[in-house]
């Protein structure tokens, strides 16, 4: 504090220029003026793109590679490490994870959301190009990459079915026209085609027919490859003309390879169809997927990263119809799954909340005023107000989404607030007989640096969260600016149309004849003042009985944090569940297909659901499938939902868990998705350790241990490790004796179980494949290995795979993941009802604590709930530096280091019934409400400013000393701090008692500002008299006056009497 201080060292702004003048004095330019602001502001509202939030995906990037056959281990040794160690170079990945499985390995890199994603492109190709010359030889091509977060959920589904047409058919029509046309749309990061694979010739094998005869599978591969050909052939000339050599060397249907002579047998010739079925099938018949129970073929399109959905659905949907056109008769093209529907309901819910608040703000001020044409001043600068601020939005490249649309619901009642002061003060000169336009430049000059104050020292409080980084800031950056700007033209116009329309609007109250009702709440409002007027003279005579209380309202902060819930961002009903299932992991293809169907029965029975789509196997395990869930729009309506998509998640949760052979991890999907890890759950935690063995050790604990807690559910990871294997170990010398080779032995197993791709048929859309394995009987039990021969050369006889390799079962692991180059096992899971990030993170550092797990092994919270701890720090930031930049501010305004202090006292109290209000309502201390908390820093400072402006006019210009100046002030400000406070407290209402789509969004933003508003419009007008006393004392105390008492009025002075 600085000892030196006085009053009059604050600006004199009655003595400064009336900038209102201009605009009272031209009404006509006023209202030409405001109407071109709010045309501006009705135009750009109308242009303005849709979405659910804030742009804050994080640059991502998906490298795929594959090598058919190799196992988990060798994909991540030779194909994810040395592609891993490159991308460990590129700048900017905040997040590196690798999964590899049989054949297949996906890295993912997501890097800091100030990273452009065309720059890291180029670093993630530059990383595969270097990393080319260590991978393996063999690999059939390089590394690719996309834009894409795999961990999102698709933007669109859409299932292609038909009654006339087999899957082969309806997905090589989906890959090879729909996937390239949809492709090509802007916004659209990958089109993934699930459900069956493209058609093929099927050549079934019977191995010991075929070794009756002699001849090896690798002969029969080469006759086939042989057999179908489709190269150059030249051409002739004959002088004049040229001639295309062409001939019927390609063959494209299973009916022309069955006759295909493959060998000779005793002087006869031995034909494919002799040793084999020969089918019209499809490339891996080991991948089903369904759309309501039914076969289907489904497509499931991802935006790209910064794409907004909205925009890229709606283009998409323009060129389904031509799309569907194209599409041969009796296949049907369905959308299954489209999340703009609950998007766009999300935002029209947000717009009727804006609204309601707006029709209810106004309804208090004329529930104070009690006239039709005092209240028709606020009811114009209000929606002027909120619709100029969409102008600056338009401006500034946002959007309308959830955030910016609650920054202008919050906004309605904050800029009010101008209005009705600048509008009372001039009603009070116009009671004081001075005419409308007198009043309204007297009024408007007096109150200018108080309106002025009230919404820099408002605006401030959104310094720190413009100026920070991460999700937080990113996705708080449109709300802060479009609440600022909402400030700042309210401000404008309350300082220009308002006093305008006073001028010429207002008239004395003494002119107005007044009905039965107006004098009954007149005298209502009248012994509520005399109220105010005893208590206050009664605590102003004992300060040091409010101190403690205020004191106390510090201490209970620190009490109620203790309590409060924490949380990270709302769950969100987006109208679309994802579930992940997961079998035991020696599952085969066809049990899991058929527990698949049996989940998905169950899902399509609930009543709010109105599509499931599901898939499994294809490429990776074998143990796991898919399935997306579109949701019945939620609303009254006899054909609408009535349940959370919480409360039909815990209705479906206890029926899939009596599914046979697999479990189902069913989650809501959210708008935004935090980490590039796909997971069946919606929390993660990430084991890594130095060596698989303390993974093998640790991992399993951990995932047994979360299963017994209670306040976990649906615990499940994706480290398997208990594939079934069957593991051959050849006999070297004695193969050697019989001309075999390893490599010989390795060729006829995959010629035998690897589906192996033969021959390719070109057609002039797509390629399609030539696929031999031995028979299903054969392949379907690990007795089929005694059905395998091997022929070392065409004179020499069969000999059976047991001659030269012993067979024994084994395990191995069904995909290897990594973290940062680490071997990791991350561990998935959803809420316990009622527990919070809060509880779960401190449960899950528990239960490591108790397992002792060694400094190898290194633990971290993946995805959201690595969010969720970095935003404790950062709120805790938010928050302290927003009360540094208004006391900045403040003391800037008022060139004074006490004034804002004693306008900042009003915050304890406001903290303190915001959390009281969650801890009350079962709501959780999330972003949400931390921003709510934020808005009440630069709300309930408002009544302090009021106050003290007046309380410093009077001292400084009637000579009043401190006690009778903050007396009269709080008195005089009494009615509009209440009409004020009112109206941003119904401006919140909607938001807190919202129950439409997207309002669990809104909820904690409105509860926490309702309940600190509450809480601190009841104490500060006690407070603050007091404090604004206390402070002057000290400053006299300091400044050496005997006279003055730190808690009670100085010696000579005389009391106000009530």
């Amino acid at each position: 504090m600085s000892t030196g201080e006085h009053h009059d060292h604050h600006p004199e702004p009655v003595d400064g220029p009336n900038l209102s003048r201009v605009f009272i004095e031209r009404p006509v330019a006023t209202i030409l003026l405001t109407i071109a602001v709010a045309i501006a502001g009705a135009i750009a509202f109308a242009v303005l793109p849709v979405s659910p939030l804030p742009q804050v995906d994080f640059p991502t990037i998906t490298v795929a590679a594959s090598l058919p056959g190799a196992s988990p281990d060798i994909m991540a040794s030779s194909v994810a490490t040395p592609l891993e160690r490159q991308f460990g170079h590129i700048a900017g990945v905040t997040e590196m994870t690798s999964t590899s499985s049989l054949g297949t390995t996906g890295v993912t890199l997501q890097f800091d959301l100030s990273r452009n994603i065309d720059g890291a492109a180029r670093d993630v190709e530059a990383g595969i190009n270097a990393a080319r010359s260590y991978l393996p030889q063999n690999l059939p091509a390089n590394p690719t990459y996309r834009k894409v977060n795999p961990a999102d959920s698709p933007i669109l589904v859409l299932g292609l079915q038909s009654d006339v047409y087999d899957v082969p058919t309806l997905y090589d029509e989906a890959s090879t026209v729909m996937e390239q046309r949809i492709s090509q749309i802007t916004g659209v990061g990958q089109v993934t085609v699930v459900g069956a694979s493209l058609p093929a010739v099927r050549v079934e094998i019977n191995p010991n027919q075929l070794a009756s005869y002699g001849i090896s599978l690798p002969q029969v591969q080469q006759v086939i490859a042989g057999q179908n050909a489709n190269t150059a052939k030249g051409q002739l000339s004959n002088g004049d003309e040229t001639i295309d050599i062409l001939a019927n060397d390609q063959i494209t249907k299973a009916v022309a390879y069955k006759p295909l002579v493959i060998g000779y047998h005793n002087g006869g010739a031995v034909r494919l169809q002799d040793v084999a079925d020969v089918v019209d099938s499809q490339q891996t018949i080991r991948q089903a997927g369904f759309l309501n129970g039914k076969l289907s073929v489904n497509m499931l399109i991802f935006r790209q990263p910064g794409a907004n959905i909205i925009t890229t659905v709606d283009a998409i949907k323009a060129a389904l119809p031509s799309l569907a056109a194209t599409i041969p008769k009796g296949q049907h093209l369905v959308i299954i799954l489209d999340r703009t529907l609950t998007i766009r309901a999300s935002v029209s819910d947000i717009e009727r909340t804006l609204v309601i608040s707006v029709l209810l703000v106004i309804g208090v001020v004329f529930v104070f005023l009690r006239n039709v044409r005092a209240t028709l001043i606020p009811a114009v600068a209000v929606p002027v107000s909120l619709i100029g601020t969409c102008a600056v939005m338009y401006l500034c490249g946002f959007s309308l989404d959830n955030l910016s649309l609650m920054a202008l619901a919050i906004a309605s009642g904050f800029v009010v607030d101008d209005a009705i002061v600048v509008m009372e003060n001039i009603t009070r000169h116009l009671e004081e007989g001075l005419g409308p336009l007198d009043a309204a430049l007297k009024g408007a000059k007096e109150i200018g640096f108080t309106v002025f104050s009230i919404s820099v020292s408002l605006i401030a409080v959104f310094i720190p969260l413009l100026l920070m980084g991460g999700i937080i800031g990113r996705l708080f950056r449109e709300f802060a600016i479009t609440l600022s700007t909402a400030i700042v033209v309210s401000m404008v116009i309350s300082l220009t149309t308002t006093p305008m329309m006073c001028s010429r609007v207002l008239v004395p109250e003494h002119d107005i004849e007044h009905g039965r009702l107006y004098n009954w709440s007149e005298r209502v409002f009248d012994a509520i003042l005399k109220f105010y007027r005893r208590t206050l003279n009664w605590t102003l005579n004992h300060p040091a009985l409010i101190l403690i209380v205020f004191l106390c309202t510090i201490a209970l902060n620190g009490f109620l944090l203790t309590r409060v819930p924490l949380g990270f961002f709302p769950q969100q009903d987006t109208g679309a569940m994802t579930g992940g299932m997961q079998g035991p992991q020696d599952t085969s293809f066809y049990a899991m297909k058929a527990s698949v169907q049996q989940a998905t029965a169950i899902i399509k029975a609930d009543p709010g659901v109105q599509n499931v789509m599901a898939f499994t196997g294809g490429q990776g395990a074998t143990n796991g499938g898919f399935t997306f869930v579109a949701l019945k729009p939620l609303g009254k309506g006899k054909d609408d939902r009535q349940d959370s998509v919480e409360t039909i998640m815990a209705r479906l949760r206890p029926k899939l868990g009596r599914v046979q052979g697999a479990q189902t991890f069913l989650q809501p999907v959210q708008d935004i998705r935090i980490g590039g890890r796909q997971s069946s759950a919606q929390y993660q935690y990430t084991l890594q350790a130095e060596t698989t063995q303390d993974l093998q050790k640790y991992g399993p604990m951990l995932l047994t241990a979360m299963r017994h807690a209670p306040g976990f559910q649906d615990v499940n990871t994706d480290q398997q490790n208990l594939g079934l294997q069957a593991l051959l170990t050849y006999d070297r010398p004695t193969a050697a004796r019989l001309g075999i080779t390893p490599q010989l032995i390795d060729n006829t197993l995959y010629g035998a179980f690897g589906q192996s791709e033969v021959s390719t048929i070109y057609s002039e859309l797509n390629q399609y494949y030539v696929v031999m394995e031995v028979a299903p009987k054969y392949w379907q039990t690990p007795e089929g290995l005694k059905s395998t021969w091997i022929i070392p050369n065409a004179q020499g006889g069969a000999v059976p795979l047991a001659s030269v390799a012993k067979y024994a079962p084994s395990t191995s692991p069904l995909g290897i993941n990594h973290t940062g180059l680490f071997p990791s096992a991350t561990v998935s899971f959803n809420l316990a009802p009622g527990v919070s990030l809060g509880q779960a993170t401190q449960e899950i550092g528990n239960l490591l604590e108790k397992m002792n797990v060694p400094s190898g092994v290194k633990g971290q919270f993946s995805g959201t709930l690595s969010a969720f701890k970095d935003s404790l720090n950062s709120e805790v930031y938010l928050v302290i530096t927003a009360i540094i930049a208004v006391y900045i501010v403040l003391g800037i305004l008022y060139e004074s280091l006490v004034h804002p202090l004693t306008i900042l006292s009003t915050l304890p109290s406001a903290s303190v019934g915001a959390m009281l209000a969650l801890v009350l309502t079962n709501t959780e201390l999330d972003v949400m409400s931390i921003i709510g908390i934020i808005l009440l820093i630069g709300i309930v400072k408002k009544n302090a400013i009021m106050m003290i402006d007046f309380a410093l006019n009077a001292e400084r210009n009637e000579g009043k000393n401190t006690r009778d100046s903050i007396y009269e002030a709080s008195m005089l400000r009494f009615r509009p701090i209440l009409m004020t406070t009112f109206a941003a407290l119904f401006g919140a209402v909607p938001l807190a008692l919202g129950t439409g789509i997207g309002s669990e969004l809104r909820r904690p933003l409105g509860i926490s500002i309702i309940g600190g508003l509450i809480v601190s419009q009841v104490l500060t007008l006690y407070t603050t008299p007091v404090i604004y006393l206390f402070m002057d004392n000290l400053r006299l105390k300091v400044q050496g006056d005997k006279d003055a008492r730190l808690f009670g009025p100085r010696r000579e002075h005389k009391e106000v009497t009530a």
